[in-house]
């Protein structure tokens, strides 16, 4: 594993039942370098699990070379990523608060009780 490696993914496998979306992805992204992924199917999918949306069957995840767990959009932002879909989506697993607050960084801890209060207060209006 290189320092040089952005993103390094090893072995990344993800189902949805008999259907194989990812099988044995094998992935390196330098530091400053701008990639596309062309081809086929699976490339939404592989996409979601460095997004946290999904979570591989299989594989690992190094960023910046250390190896990662992403289970949540959550732990992907605290992992410096971010993702801007082709098209309007919501994050399934969370609810309308967490979805409106997802990219909120001022700095602060952030309170999600106090962000559903906000929320609720907007609503009503």
């Amino acid at each position: 594993m290189s320092e040089s490696l952005a993103i390094e993914l090893k072995g990344i496998t993800k189902t949805f039942g008999s259907i194989v979306a990812n099988k044995d992805v094998n992935l390196q992204v330098k530091k400053s370098e701008i990639l596309a992924i062309l081809g086929g199917s699976g490339k939404t999918t592989l996409m979601n699990m460095l997004s946290g949306i999904y979570f591989p069957d299989e594989g690992q995840i190094f960023i910046n070379g250390k190896e990662v767990v992403i289970k949540s959009p959550k732990d992907s932002f605290e992992c410096g990523i971010g993702m801007v879909h082709q098209h309007f989506k919501l994050v399934d697993v969370f609810n309308a608060t967490e979805n409106i607050v997802l990219g909120v960084n001022d700095g602060k801890k952030f309170n999600l009780k106090e962000a559903e209060k906000k929320v609720r207060e907007i609503t009503d209006k």
